[in-house]
């Protein structure tokens, strides 16, 4: 039996761990998203090695929402308030690289992070507001 497939990739150069939400087509804050992105970060957090986090989505988005298939099934751990908390809790410096569209989930994953930058094309908003 094969491990599935992480959704965040985790690398470290010069001392910056980078975590890579790779979730296509739109980086959606799936359940295995947030668990990834969760389990990645106490790695990071954990690395005496790392002073600073990037956290950014691989493709044309950072993270563009909800996974709206999971839209018709109980909640499952991690809750993305739950992720939130942990983010802002997160003793290390962590910064979110915005592109392309940061929406609902994918804005309120950006402002819980410590610091932001964005690329010029940024789409942002909460739609469900």
């Amino acid at each position: 039996m094969t491990a599935p497939a992480r959704r965040v990739r985790l690398t470290v150069e010069e001392g910056i761990a980078v975590l890579e939400i790779d979730n296509p087509p739109v980086n959606a804050l799936a359940q295995t998203v947030r668990a990834d992105l969760a389990a990645q970060l106490l790695v990071a957090e954990s690395d005496a090695g790392v002073s600073a986090i990037v956290i950014t989505g691989s493709g044309r988005h950072f993270v563009a929402g909800a996974d709206v298939r999971e839209f018709d099934r109980s909640p499952e751990a991690p809750f993305l308030h739950e992720l939130l908390n942990q983010i802002e809790a997160c003793p290390k410096p962590v910064i979110a690289a915005l592109h392309g569209a940061a929406l609902g989930g994918g804005l309120e994953l950006a402002l819980a992070c410590h610091f932001r930058c964005a690329t010029d094309d940024l789409s942002w908003g909460l739609p469900e507001i």
